[in-house]
């Protein structure tokens, strides 16, 4: 039988327990004091237990951000307008006679762009001068009629009826001679309705009327536009339009980039339905024509100055009801405070709504909520 086996096992297994479980009493009873650093690696793991998670707080890097006056530039898009713009049409019926004019060609106020035949016209004003001059004889032959047949009434040589039937004469005379009067003055306006001219100076956006073609009342002669000075128009939200005044200066960059400086002459007082927003228009000068009709312009209408933080674009967060906001750091602890924004620029962000000095989290916001402990890192400037 392998008893020594059995045996052998039982005094190792008995010999591990000793040293593993009861290692302090076999060390007492062999006089040995306990190792020092046990004791030390005990008491650390006890602080370590004892010691609660995260009294540190959450990491965070802060930007101590001080406010700066800024110009209160109402910042829109829009786009350049002519001053003004008219389809030139024919207020009569007739033939082209004249050579046409082509679009992009400048034109002065009153100058001449259709002409159209003058047809019969000349004829009915003629025969309106004659119809008047006949008139007038017989106005005059009834006054002195009329005058008659009241001196023979007064001496009684004349009877009533006589006296009234000169008097009639007398108006109907008049009558005709107020009517050719009229048929004139329409022939005359016929004969001046022949001539179309530029109403104002200005260039032409399209040909005038072909040689030839017929013209109705109503039909297309030209297009003028005038370019100079230049109409810039945008739109202004309902937050902002209390910002902006008539007669403030205003500077405007287009797409080519060019820039321009004009002042506001217009503001609506009544806002789209639409947008809720309120039409602006500023006026620029364009004496060189180089300014074009519908042209992509930004727009920076002058306003008063306001106390605002630059900040970066990702400091930016939103609290539980969808507040846009910062989180700043108060007493160690993380705080929500909203903001609005004035502007964004290629440096950072400007927003009003927080004391002269703050601690505002950039990095770390969206981890932390009103209240929690922070471990803060400072940084400078706005990224």
């Amino acid at each position: 039988m392998r008893i020594f086996p059995i045996i052998s096992a039982i005094v190792v297994i008995a010999a591990l327990y000793l040293l593993v479980f009861e290692r302090d009493r076999v060390m007492q009873f062999a006089g040995s004091p306990p190792l020092a650093e046990d004791t030390t690696s005990e008491t650390a793991a006890a602080s370590e237990t004892t010691e609660p998670a995260g009294s540190q707080g959450v990491s965070v890097v802060v930007l101590k951000s001080e406010a700066a006056t800024v110009d209160g530039a109402v910042i829109l898009r829009g786009r350049t307008e002519a001053a003004r713009q008219v389809d030139v049409r024919a207020e009569t019926s007739g033939q082209v006679i004249s050579e046409p004019l082509r679009k992009g060609a400048f034109v002065e106020a009153g100058q001449l762009l259709c002409v159209i035949d003058s047809g019969t016209r000349e004829a009915a004003l003629a025969e309106a001068q004659s119809r008047l001059i006949q008139a007038e004889a017989s106005l005059r032959e009834a006054e002195i009629n009329n005058r008659a047949a009241a001196r023979l009434s007064q001496d009684g040589f004349a009877s009533e009826t006589r006296v009234a039937s000169a008097a009639a004469a007398t108006e109907a005379a008049r009558a005709a001679v107020q009517s050719a009067e009229a048929a004139i003055a329409a022939a005359e306006n016929e004969l001046s309705n022949l001539e179309i001219r530029a109403p104002f100076e200005g260039l032409l956006e399209s040909d005038t009327a072909e040689l030839g073609s017929l013209l109705q009342p109503g039909s297309l002669c030209a297009t003028v536009i005038q370019l100079d000075p230049m109409r810039l128009v945008g739109f202004v939200p309902e937050t902002m339009v209390d910002r902006v005044n008539v007669g403030a200066v205003a500077g405007a960059r287009l797409a080519s980039g060019r820039e321009i400086v004009g002042r506001v002459t217009f503001l609506s007082r009544s806002s789209d339905p639409n947008t809720r927003t309120f039409r602006v228009d500023i006026e620029v000068p364009n004496a060189d024509l180089s300014i074009r009709d519908g042209q992509t312009a930004e727009m920076a209408i002058q306003a008063d100055g306001e106390v605002a933080h630059l900040l970066p674009q990702s400091a930016l967060t939103l609290d539980d009801d969808g507040t846009l906001g910062v989180r700043l750091v108060a007493d160690a602890r993380a705080a929500f405070a909203p903001v609005s924004v004035l502007r964004d620029t290629t440096e950072g962000i400007w927003v009003t709504g927080l004391s002269e000095a703050a601690d505002v989290i950039v990095v770390g916001q969206e981890f932390v909520t009103d209240g929690v402990p922070v471990s803060v890192t400072y940084r400078e400037g706005a990224e």
